[in-house]
Formats: C-alpha cells, structure tokens, sequence
C-alpha cells in the first residue's frame, strides 16, 4: 500500500507541475490574443496539446492507481477518490498530509486553469466578433446601393452607383 500512495503522490505532483505550465501558457496567450498574432497563437496552442496528452496519461495512471487501492482496500467495485483514500490513511498521518497538500495544490492550479480559460475564451469570442464586424464593413464600402435601371424586359440591370462626389470642394 505504501508504494501505492507513493506512487498516486508523484502522479498527483505531475499532474500539479503540467496545469502550473499551462497557466503559465494561458498569461502568454491572452497577450497574443490581444494583440492578434495568429503564428504565435497557433504555436502556444500546439504546446498547449502537447500538455493536454501528458495530462490525459496522468489522469488514466492516477485512476488506475486508485483502483488498485480500492482493491487492496476492499473497496473493489467503488468509485474511489483521493479523498477517500486520505480518509483510510488515519494511521499514516504523514502520508495523509502529503497526499492532503498535494490533492489541495492541484485543486488550486487546476481552478485558476480554469478561470484563465474562461477569460481567454471571452477574449476570442470578442476578437472573432471584430473580425466579422471589419468584414461586413469592408464588404459594405465596396458595395454601391443598385440603381432602378431596368432593362426593356423589365429585368433590373444591376449596375451600381457610382460616386461622382468631389472631396476637394
């Protein structure tokens, strides 16, 4: 059991060590994104990938360890947590406390990962809303209102104004 704990300890680090990165990632980001650099952005988004599969590994390892402890604990068959494997460490405090600080640090990085998520999420959802705002006005000055001009089938020709409006007067 105690190489299970150990084991489920440095998981739980690495999984601490991998979201730290990625917040350090998002600060990055929401600059790029605010200053509209595509390169950079898909850069920092193929690292963040990268990081996101390492996550995913960790993930699958910790809950393979904790179901090898719900065997050894007789808890077989139960959804089992870090919490809950905290509980039964009574007689172990300090591997209690580690596990404890190390559940609790992850919880942290992994909350304040979210919250920058969020706010990059809103920072995208408004550059997006810019771009489509320049397209339609860069399509609206190109186009000229339709004169009523109408040809001898009575089919509207289609030509456009054309601006004849003198600026240097």
């Amino acid at each position: 059991m105690a190489s299970l704990v150990e084991e489920l300890l440095v998981c739980l680090k690495k999984e601490q060590e991998a979201y730290a990165r990625l917040l350090d990632m998002s600060d990055g980001k929401r600059q790029t994104i605010i200053k509209g650099q595509v390169e950079q952005l898909e850069a920092i988004t193929a690292q963040e990938e990268e990081i996101s599969s390492e996550l995913k590994n960790l993930e699958n390892k910790r809950t393979g360890i904790l179901r090898d402890m719900a065997v050894v604990l007789g808890h077989d068959g139960e959804q089992f947590t870090v919490t809950k494997v905290i509980e039964q460490l009574d007689a172990q405090p300090k591997e209690q406390q580690d596990l404890t600080e190390a559940r609790d640090a992850l919880v942290d990085v992994a909350t304040k990962m979210q919250l920058a998520n969020a706010q990059n999420s809103i920072l995208l959802q408004q550059a997006l809303e810019m771009v489509e705002f320049d397209l339609t006005l860069f399509k609206s000055l190109k186009q000229a209102p339709e004169t009523a001009n109408y040809d001898k089938n009575a089919y509207n020709t289609g030509e456009l104004l054309s601006s004849s409006f003198d600026t240097s007067q």
